[in-house]
């Protein structure tokens, strides 16, 4: 029997557990708080326009994406005759 003594700290905390699961899920309550004012208030809210809609925001500047990575070119190192990416017909 005295194996199983560490068994006791996990059944602790499931019961613990099943305890806060028990009351977490109860059925709340209803609210009471919602009067006419209240429901006047939301809705006049709702209504008035909002302080920062008519300033235009910043404007995001969009880099160009080809979608294939491209090293930088070296402009300061000439490239050998021949082998500047262009074919030459025979």
């Amino acid at each position: 029997m005295e194996i199983l003594a560490w068994l006791v700290p996990s059944g602790v905390v499931l019961v613990i557990a099943m305890v806060w699961a028990a009351w977490a899920g109860r059925p709340q309550r209803e609210e009471t708080d919602r009067t006419g004012a209240a429901y006047e208030k939301f809705a006049a809210a709702i209504v008035r326009e909002h302080p920062g809609a008519g300033r235009a925001g910043p404007v995001a500047a969009r880099d160009r994406s080809t979608g294939i990575a491209v090293r930088p070119s070296r402009s300061g190192t000439p490239r050998p005759s021949g082998q500047d990416g262009t074919r030459r017909s025979a």
